[in-house]
């Protein structure tokens, strides 16, 4: 009999993903203090790939409880440029500053998976995307976030991809699954492999 498949997350682009390709799942947000977890991990210099797999394991443990023999699917995504990782902007100024600072850089968006079944982690992943952004002046980000709004605070770059943000870039490196922040083929890849899925 195979395993159901248990979303640990209440994103509705998650949730959008693993229907779209055709899963039967249910869904539960995990109740986890990210900033929490992630603080001693960044003081103590965890890579940000690292932090995505901390909390897509931690968020996938705290749903199985609540599912036994059920396969739950965490995931989490960082992102980062250089040493610094990027958390979701709490204020307009605030999105303004993130963009500034990502202005004719490379950034990476580092998007984890982890598989667990009762209290056993089964698989673990990461996918990273670079995104290079072209170099943007005080006046068009101003423009911009004039026109997205409050979007600008929803993700941790000040930007949808899918949307106007796309007016950012000057290259993207990397699966676009993995820019949504969850890597749809190494997930679909493996839930084959472990009979959950039809293969």
């Amino acid at each position: 009999m195979r395993s159901s498949l248990v979303l640990a997350s209440a994103s509705p682009f998650r949730h959008t993903l693993l229907d779209n390709a055709g899963l039967a799942f249910k869904a539960r947000a995990a109740e986890i203090d990210e900033r929490a977890l992630e603080q001693p991990l960044e003081a103590s210099g965890a890579s940000p790939s690292d932090v995505a797999l901390v909390l897509a394991e931690a968020k996938a443990r705290d749903v199985a409880r609540y599912f036994p023999r059920a396969l739950v699917i965490g995931s989490d995504q960082t992102m980062s440029l250089e040493n610094r990782v990027y958390h979701k902007p709490r204020s307009m100024a605030e999105a303004a500053g993130h963009l500034l600072s990502l202005s004719g850089k490379v950034h990476s968006l580092n998007s984890a998976i982890v598989l667990v079944r009762d209290d056993e982690v089964v698989w673990r992943h990461v996918s990273t995307a670079n995104m290079t952004v072209r170099r943007l002046t005080d006046g068009f980000i101003d423009r911009h976030l004039a026109r997205v709004g409050e979007k600008a605070l929803t993700s941790v770059g000040a930007y949808q991809l899918e949307g106007e943000g796309i007016q950012l870039f000057e290259k993207i490196e990397g699966d676009y699954f993995t820019i949504l922040g969850l890597p749809m083929l190494p997930l679909l890849s493996k839930l084959r492999e472990l009979g959950a899925i039809d293969a």
